[in-house]
Parts: structure tokens; C-alpha cells; sequence
């Protein structure tokens, strides 16, 4: 473990944002699926706002050519902020102009390979010497304390790269990259000697597996230069981790709350009636609302 006067801070944070949304289509054909609402919220603003909640100041997007409605919703938009100023509708002009102001906003377009390594390793000039935040652009953690803060908060002590874990059931093992602990180090923390990719239950070392937020510290960008295609051809940020695992420790901190990948269509979902329950405006229509779904 460093020493405080040693010690670096989480200042910027990586978003991958640059996939076609496959799962989605035709819906992402032309609306980048980290645009899709979660009741009056896209998806990115979401991961956005923890982002900044949990300390970053520098938000590093890293998108293609069919996600400038990103780079849109981050920016200023006069005739929209001009209308509903003359309209009188002042919370929601409140709420529109805060939107580009949360943090310095940086914008890269993929370039290299196909595949998740590609777009971390793109940010690389932007991220310099520092630790830094990746996340994936389609997923939602809700609690209290934010999932990045958790993370941080684990990080500060270690100075060490670390994934976000959450206790999956034995189905799950066939759909995550599930984690080898090489230690329990605390009711929430492990140091990792592995992790296998969708091993099924019974080659599963564990029932932890990793979603998509890391914090990374910059040698990474060493393993990634040196990445070769793995799975389906493709550039994995979990091989340069797997990599660098053997050069220093690794850690997992086991994340509280509850989670949802909005890139499927019933995590989407999902989310979507869990946002709406927690709308005291909305909660009573919803149950109605599913009771009478439930009675067909």
C-alpha cells in the first residue's frame, strides 16, 4: 500500500461508448443505445452523473461516427434553452443547461481493432500518468453510495487497479466473467488471481462477477500495446488486466446495489420499472399498471 503523500486521486474517467448496440437493432440504427431513456434519462447520463457524484472531473467518451447524438446531449443547445424560457418552464431549463456543465467533457472517436481493449487504449493520450475510471456506457448501478465512489474508496487504500464484483447466482456463471480470488481480504474486498470468461457453474472459481467499471492505473496502456486478438478475434481490456495481473496486484471490490445491464433488452426493462417505482409521481400508476399485466 502507498503512502498518503504517495498516494494519486481519480480524476478522469474513460466511458466506452462506441459499439453498435446489436442487441438492440433496429432501434440503434440510428440512436446510439447509450441514448435509449431510462424514464426521462438516456442511459449515458446516468453513468455520467455517478461519474461526477463520485469525484471525476474529466469525462473521456469514446465514440464512432453513428454516436454524435451523444456529443449532442452534452452540449448546449440555445433554441431548445430559448423556448423553454419563454415557455416559463424554468426546472426543466435548469435541468437542460446543468446537463454539459457536470464536467469537462473530452470526445475521441475509435480508432483500431474491434473490440473493448481498443477504445481504453484510444484514450491514452488524454489519460497520461494518472489512475482513471473506465466504465461501460450501458450499464446502471443504483444505491446511495455510487459504485465509482465504492471503488475510489477501495483504491485510496491499495493504489491498485480495481474491478467492481457482484454476487451472481450459478445460471449467471455462463454469461460473466466470473473472478479467481486469490484472497478475501475484507467483507467486500479480494486480491485476484484470475478471471475466467463465462466458465458455466461448474469451472466457475466463484460466484463474483466483474461488470464494466474498473479503475485502471496507467501501465495498462503498456499491456494493451502489447494485446493480441483473443475471443472472436477481438481486443479484450480483460486480457491486458489479466496481463498486468502478473506484474502487480489486482483487487475486487464487491459492489452494493442494485444492478442493470441496459445493453439487454430485459435489463432495460428492468430498470426502467425499478427508476419508475422510486417516482413517488409515478409509483402508484406502475403497480397498477402491472397488476392489470399480470392478470392477462
Amino acid at each position: 500500500m502507498n503512502t498518503p503523500s504517495s498516494a494519486k486521486r481519480v480524476r478522469k474517467a474513460v466511458i466506452v461508448a462506441a459499439g453498435y448496440g446489436t442487441r438492440f437493432l433496429p432501434a440503434t440504427k440510428a440512436t446510439p443505445k447509450e441514448m435509449l431513456p431510462v424514464i426521462d434519462k438516456p442511459v449515458i447520463q446516468y453513468v455520467v452523473e455517478e461519474a461526477v457524484e463520485s469525484g471525476i472531473e474529466d469525462i473521456i467518451l469514446v465514440t464512432s461516427a453513428t454516436k454524435r447524438p451523444l456529443e449532442d446531449h452534452f452540449d448546449d443547445n440555445e433554441t431548445l434553452e430559448l423556448w423553454l424560457k419563454k415557455q416559463g418552464k424554468l426546472d426543466l431549463l435548469k435541468a437542460i443547461k446543468r446537463i454539459g456543465k457536470m464536467a469537462n467533457f473530452i470526445y475521441i472517436r475509435q480508432k483500431g481493432p474491434y473490440g473493448n481493449g481498443t477504445p481504453v487504449a484510444n484514450a491514452e493520450p488524454v489519460v497520461g500518468d494518472e489512475p482513471f475510471a473506465v466504465f461501460f456506457g450501458d450499464e446502471i448501478v443504483d444505491h446511495p453510495k455510487h459504485r465509482l465512489a465504492q471503488m475510489i474508496e477501495t483504491f485510496n487504500h491499495y493504489q491498485d487497479p480495481i474491478l467492481s464484483v457482484i454476487p451472481v447466482n450459478a445460471d449467471a456463471t455462463k454469461r460473466y466473467g466470473i473472478i479467481d480470488p486469490l484472497a478475501k481480504l475484507d467483507s467486500r474486498t479480494y486480491q485476484v488471481r484470475g478471471i475466467v470468461e463465462k466458465p458455466g457453474p461448474e469451472k466457475a472459481p466463484s460466484r463474483l462477477a466483474a461488470i464494466g467499471a474498473y479503475i485502471l492505473t496507467p501501465d495498462i496502456f503498456t499491456e494493451l500495446r502489447r494485446l493480441k486478438a483473443g475471443r472472436n478475434g477481438e481486443y479484450w481490456l480483460v486480457d491486458a488486466i489479466q496481463a498486468l495481473m502478473k506484474k502487480r496486484p489486482i483487487y475486487a471490490r464487491q459492489i452494493d446495489g442494485d444492478y442493470y445491464d441496459t445493453g439487454s433488452k430485459i435489463g432495460w426493462l428492468k430498470a426502467n420499472i425499478a427508476f419508475a417505482l422510486k417516482r413517488p409521481e409515478m409509483r402508484d400508476e406502475v403497480k397498477k399498471m402491472l397488476k392489470e399485466i399480470g392478470k392477462k
